[in-house]
């Protein structure tokens, strides 16, 4: 058997651990490569009542520029089936699962939006 003193062996804490061209050991996790615990897709309420900020901000400018021609009450109640179906879509999404103060934000932004959109249609 040959002298195993002179072989020297990598220290997981400080290099990187190969097994062919697979790292089998990293030094700042110690995890295989294949081993991501971090790629999991968490969603997070934030991504939700933005996404239904933007989606309805949008929307009501649209009916704001093209009905603008038209009675303000259509452009209201366009803007209003509208936002019932973003609350409908971002509740859907996970809304409902989110913690009592991110509902409540959503409301109200819904609401101060469509004070928006009725503010608005009158104006023009």
């Amino acid at each position: 058997m040959p002298d195993d003193e002179g072989r020297k062996y990598p220290d997981p804490r400080a290099d990187d651990i190969y097994a062919g061209d697979r790292r089998i050991s990293r030094p700042d996790v110690s995890l295989p490569d294949w081993e991501v615990p971090d790629t999991a897709y968490r969603p997070i309420p934030i991504v939700w009542f933005t996404g239904a900020f933007m989606v309805q901000l949008v929307s009501i400018c649209v009916f704001l520029f093209a009905l603008s021609s038209q009675e303000p009450w259509l452009t209201i109640i366009m803007s209003a089936l509208t936002t019932g179906a973003i609350a409908k879509w971002t509740w859907d999404r996970g809304m409902e699962t989110a913690g009592t103060g991110w509902k409540v934000a959503t409301v109200i932004m819904f609401l101060f939006n469509m004070l928006f959109a009725v503010a608005a249609s009158n104006i023009f």
